[in-house]
């Protein structure tokens, strides 16, 4: 079963995810950019190292009741404006790079408003070099001495890393150098840009401690930006590089035909290991820090840029350089790689300049301009919503999804936020006025950020071959370097002697007498016999010097053959060790997988019960809105049911009133027959008793009418109309009413107390018909409509009514009234009186009645006159406190009563 998995997913699986203990939170650092005017306003202070306060400019109030309010923020370290790029290397990317280097992940991103110094931050000038040169630097100060050769690491499509043996890298670099098109000469060798010369100093060169000297190492770069949410590789051959001239074999230039190709956006990607990358990017492997900063500049100059009002090279897109280290172990010998895709670790660390935020009002931005600043702020926005969801999630238990699909730029660097590595940010500002607004928002943002927590990464796993494998063999081979130069040195010398010996004489012997030659061959025979025996003792002197170094090379061998035994003993023991830390581990394992068991149990457990308390909480919820209602239904009907009864209480009371007043009004005219008819009787008598006398005119006296109850009063269409009304010809006075007013004397107010105030209400609509007869109404409050206001300052109303009469001309009337006070504390206007003015010509005759109309109007003339009073003027209009309703909106037909 493990051989079937294993062939599943040939690489190593991923570790499993620390507990939330191990959390850190995300490192944000504060950077104050120098004003540019030394007399310019600052708005920000540096109180401390680690805090600064906003100070809000003039005019610029933060409060609604207009004062200045002055907030200060917290940071992990602040960097005022003095502080060099190295220092700043020191504190913020340096452990990014030793963390790099010790196979952990790592993201740096620089955040804030358009032209903060974002991108001086992250690349630097010449002299002083940023972030990025100076992490480039540390990388391969570090394991330069330990690099692999070219093409020895090999990246795949799938975000993975193959390793091949030096041979088979060989003829890939033989490859990959015959496809170049053109031919590598030292006239065509690059030569440095000199925007990016001299960006570091010597002496400003660092290197990282507890390099682990047994493993191999390889840096691969890529480089893309983040532009209008769309993702492009900078280091890919655009149209520039496909129209440079080709060189054919003679070494002439061959022209070519091509065409405008768009560059082509990139899509995110998720490997097996759940980490996400960017399909199809170029990554390119360098071997020194100059190599990968000059790949860095190419792909720089492609990056998006626009001149705007704030700032003259205004990054429009969010750029990515991305730092990948691949590393693996040496093999026993510590000779070659160890050829184990699964032994090969990569680790990589971002560097984001991420692009500006900014207002379009401030920038003066118009068409594409608008939809970049658009693009920039909305991703921006993402990034600040998910890290709010991220905060949210830790400090209150929730379990919200983040969106983080919803922009790429939080989508690339998912995983980092997840728990694959440590997260910091620079936050830099502009401490100029202008940019308070936005540097507010900036330093909401940073601060919110600092409340996030990410999971610790964990160490890589380390290979069981011996430690320090390379400097023994480094060291072995040296030794035996130099045991060959002696012996070699030995040899040379013997072949020194033996060719030193002098050659032998002619011995020919031509005369017997010759004396010369046998002793010159004897001479020449003993010397040769001197120098042999010094030969021999040559050699014994260096056969024994061999011999002393043979046995002491056997000793060194049985030494070393000791040492080996007794490590092989410990590595038994190492073993043994193991194999019962294995076995504990498996027991420990066993026992953590029924935990997760229980704890799974456990939280479905828990998952039920707190579904049912949150059903028991919705539904008690639900009862208690109902409740709510029911009381507040309750609380209506009560106040309803008090209505009805009052209105009731009050209609009845009126009722009694009324009926008292009708029973009043029935006494009064009985009395008056019995009046009338002991006027008439003593008249009788008094005649009878004066013969002679002339009979005087009969006094004509009207009898008080008497109020027709609801059955026997007229309806609507039963009523005479105005225009039978006989009007006054060019008089002013009133129009036939009763003797006795029918008002309301306990409304009245006393004669004694003032003049009254009246209320002359003319509408705007009103003709001046020019007669000479004008009705003058002292100490009146003339308006056009009436108003509670008015109302409240007066006694008496009176309406201005203009309408045709019946022969075709105008007649005025005059409706009067009082203004009583009402229960809701508004004033309400009781009609009492009409008046009416009409102008008739000489010539034209008024016309006559019919003779039974005549004849109806002089038996009930006085009658019919007081009850159409009566019932046209016993209407009150009644206006409420506070509303902008005049008389006219809301008639109250309540008939007036009177007292006798």
């Amino acid at each position: 079963m493990n051989r079937q998995a294993k062939c599943k997913t040939p690489r190593r699986p991923p570790p499993k995810k620390p507990p939330n203990s191990q959390r850190d939170p995300v490192g944000v650092y504060l950077r104050v950019r120098p004003l540019v005017a030394e007399d310019e306003e600052c708005c920000i202070e540096v109180i401390s190292s680690s805090t600064v306060q906003l100070h809000a400019p003039e005019g610029f109030k933060v409060n609604r009741n207009g004062e200045y309010k002055e907030t200060q923020y917290s940071f992990k370290k602040v960097f005022g404006v003095s502080v060099s790029q190295m220092e700043l290397f020191e504190n913020v990317a340096k452990p990014l790079v030793v963390d790099l280097i010790h196979g952990k992940n790592g993201l740096l991103f620089t955040y804030g408003v358009t032209g903060s110094g974002k991108t001086f931050t992250m690349t630097g000038s010449p002299g002083q070099g940023g972030l990025l040169p100076r992490s480039l630097d540390m990388i391969f100060n570090s394991v330069g001495p330990f690099q692999a050769k070219r093409y020895v690491f090999k990246t795949d499509d799938k975000n993975g890393m193959e390793v091949q043996c030096e041979v088979d890298a060989l003829l890939e670099r033989q490859r990959r150098e015959n496809n170049l098109t053109v031919p590598k000469t030292p006239s065509s060798r690059q030569k440095v840009d000199p925007e990016i010369g001299d960006m570091l100093k010597p002496e400003e060169a660092c290197k990282a401690d507890g390099v682990d000297e047994d493993s191999c190492y390889s840096v691969f770069v890529s480089y893309i930006e983040i532009y209008n949410n769309y993702i492009y590789d900078l280091l890919e051959e655009t149209q520039e590089d496909a129209i440079k001239p080709k060189w054919n074999g003679g070494g002439t230039p061959v022209r070519q035909n091509t065409e405008f190709i768009p560059p082509q956006s990139k899509t995110l990607r998720e490997d097996q290991n759940h980490n996400m990358y960017v399909a199809g990017c170029m990554e390119v492997e360098v071997k020194s820090a100059e190599e990968a900063f000059q790949v860095f500049w190419r792909g720089q100059k492609k990056r998006k840029v626009a001149n705007t009002r704030l700032n003259r090279e205004s990054s429009r897109s969010h750029s990515v350089f991305i730092i990948k280290l691949a590393q693996a172990p040496l093999d026993a010998d510590g000779d070659n790689i160890l050829q184990d895709k699964n032994q090969v670790s990569v680790s990589q660390l971002c560097l984001v300049d991420l692009a500006g935020s900014e207002r379009t009002g401030r920038t003066g931005a118009e068409g594409t301009r608008i939809r970049e600043a658009g693009n920039i702020n909305q991703s921006l926005l993402n990034l600040r919503t998910c890290l709010e969801i991220l905060r949210e999630n830790q400090m209150y238990g929730t379990n919200k999804m983040v969106p983080y699909r919803d922009s790429k730029v939080s989508h690339l660097f998912k995983n980092y936020f997840d728990g694959e590595g440590k997260v910091r940010m620079v936050v830099c500002v502009n401490p100029k006025t202008d940019d308070y607004e936005e540097t507010l928002l900036v330093m909401r943002f940073a601060e919110m950020t600092q409340e996030v927590e990410v999971a610790r990464p964990v160490d890589r796993p380390i290979c069981g071959f011996t430690p320090g494998r390379r400097h023994r063999n480094q060291a072995f081979r040296e030794e035996m370097s130099q045991r060959l130069e002696d012996r070699g040195d030995a040899m040379s010398a013997l072949n020194g002697v033996v060719l030193s010996l002098p050659p032998l004489p002619t011995s020919e012997l031509t005369d017997p007498n010759d004396e010369i030659t046998i002793p010159r061959l004897i001479e020449a025979l003993q010397n040769r016999q001197r120098i042999r025996q010094m030969m021999i003792e040559e050699f014994n002197r260096a056969a024994s010097k061999m011999k002393s170094m043979l046995q002491e090379l056997d000793s060194n061998v049985i030494s070393t053959e000791n040492v080996i035994l007794e490590q092989n003993g410990r590595l038994a023991e190492k073993d043994k060790v193991i194999h019962s830390n294995k076995t504990e581990i498996e027991r420990l394992e066993k026992t953590t997988k029924m935990q997760e068991h229980k704890i799974d149990i456990l939280q479905k457990t828990t998952k039920i019960y707190e579904d049912d308390k949150r059903s028991l909480q919705q539904e008690l919820e639900t009862r208690g809105h109902r409740l709510q209602r029911e009381l507040s239904e309750k609380r209506r009907m009560e106040q309803r049911m008090q209505g009805v009864v009052s209105d009731t209480q009050h209609k009845w009371e009126k009722e009694c009133e009324r009926r008292v007043n009708a029973m009043q009004l029935e006494m009064q005219n009985k009395l008056w027959v019995k009046d009338e008819k002991l006027k008439q009787l003593k008249a009788i008598v008094t005649e009878s008793k004066t013969p002679g006398r002339p009979d005087p005119q009969p006094r004509q006296t009207q009898p008080p009418p008497q109020r027709p109850s609801r059955e026997e009063r007229p309806s609507r269409e039963e009523r005479p109309s105005r225009e039978e009304r006989p009007p006054s010809k060019r008089s002013a006075s009133p129009s036939p009413v009763p003797t006795t007013t029918p008002v309301r004397p306990r409304h009245r107010r006393s004669r004694s107390a003032g003049v009254e105030k009246w209320v002359d209400h003319k509408p705007p609509s009103s003709l001046n018909l020019g007669t000479v007869l004008q009705p003058v109404i002292p100490n009146a409050i003339q308006v056009s409509a009436p108003n509670e206001k008015a109302l409240s300052k007066c006694d008496r109303y009176v309406l201005t009514h203009q309408e045709v009469a019946s022969d075709g001309e105008i007649q005025t009337k005059l409706i009067k009234g009082e203004v009583i006070k009402t229960r809701g504390g508004g004033q309400s206007v009781q009609f009492t009186d009409i008046e009416t003015l009409k102008q008739e010509l000489a010539t034209v005759s008024s016309r006559k009645r019919k003779s039974s109309e005549g004849a109806a109007a002089s038996g009930n003339q006085t009658d019919g006159a007081w009850t159409d009073v009566e019932t046209r003027c016993s209407v009150a209009l009644e206006m409420r406190a506070g509303s902008n309703m005049g008389p006219g909106v809301e008639h109250h037909g309540i008939p007036k009563r009177r007292k006798p």
